[in-house]
């Protein structure tokens, strides 16, 4: 009976303990890798969001210089700063599909600085009135510099929605095998229920409704059942006694009728 138990009792133990360290250990594979791309995603929108405001702020700046028309407030436009963020934007991507943006942003941005470069020599000339020059050569370079650089981000947004519903679903999957695993528990459970119910504890109340009958009416105990294992030998045990007691019983009722018979004989001799 104890094997029966622990064998029972030590499956349901490793079907749960396993099934919790796969559950554990997808979570974490998945959680990992997901973490990673919305990491890199990001860093991508932080790197996009950088090339706008220095883009912004430089072409403010020269908006300043047309306004005031002052030539001394034109600004110093950091290009290695720029293309080191260009080359960390490219560096953080996860997808191909935003390579392209990339290309499309970086000839912008090309196109936008040709232009600015001229803007001394447009100053200057007195032939050339600047703000129509702003207005009408560099602003569209801007533009279309904003609008690759809002696509870019665009596309970096769907990438990062993308990769947080691949982290949802994947949450989802990595607890499925604790889902089923806790189901088995649980129908291994009422297997072992059922099996004790059966094989155990029916048996016990069998006993000792049997033990009751026969201290009450003084029934034979004549309950059987098959096994071998420690509680059929407390039955066997039980029977053997009880039909013990009752030749017991039969043999001292056998003595006692025999002595009063006898008592009875010499009575009657006596009174002769």
């Amino acid at each position: 009976m104890k094997k029966k138990l622990f064998f029972s009792l030590g499956s349901l133990a490793m079907i749960l303990l396993l099934s919790g360290v796969i559950s554990i250990l997808e979570y974490r594979r998945m959680s990992d890798y997901v973490s990673e791309l919305i990491a890199s995603n990001i860093k991508s929108i932080n790197l996009s969001q950088k090339l706008a405001d220095i883009t912004q702020e430089y072409n403010d700046q020269m908006l300043a210089v047309v306004v005031q028309n002052d030539i001394s407030l034109m600004p110093d436009f950091n290009l290695a700063y720029f293309n080191a963020q260009s080359d960390s934007l490219r560096s953080s991507f996860t997808s191909h599909k935003m390579l392209p943006k990339v290309d499309s942003v970086a000839m912008s941005f090309d196109a936008f600085m040709k232009t600015s470069l001229k803007f001394d020599e447009v100053f200057l000339a007195d032939s050339v009135d600047t703000g129509e020059w702003f207005f009408g050569s560099l602003q569209p370079r801007y533009t279309k510099l904003r609008q690759d650089l809002n696509s870019l981000n665009e596309v970096i947004h769907e990438e990062l929605k993308k990769n947080s519903a691949d982290f949802d679903a994947g949450f989802y999957r990595s607890i499925i095998p604790g889902v089923v695993s806790v189901g088995a528990g649980l129908l291994l459970i009422v297997l072992l229920l059922y099996f004790t119910m059966v094989y155990y504890v029916k048996p016990i109340y069998r006993m000792s409704d049997g033990i009751d009958s026969y201290r009450l009416s003084g029934r034979r105990y004549i309950y059987d059942f098959d096994g071998d294992d420690q509680l059929a030998n407390i039955n066997s045990g039980l029977t053997e006694l009880i039909d013990e007691n009752v030749e017991f019983k039969r043999r001292v009722k056998n003595l006692r009728d025999e002595r009063e018979r006898l008592i009875q004989n010499i009575s009657d001799l006596t009174a002769e």
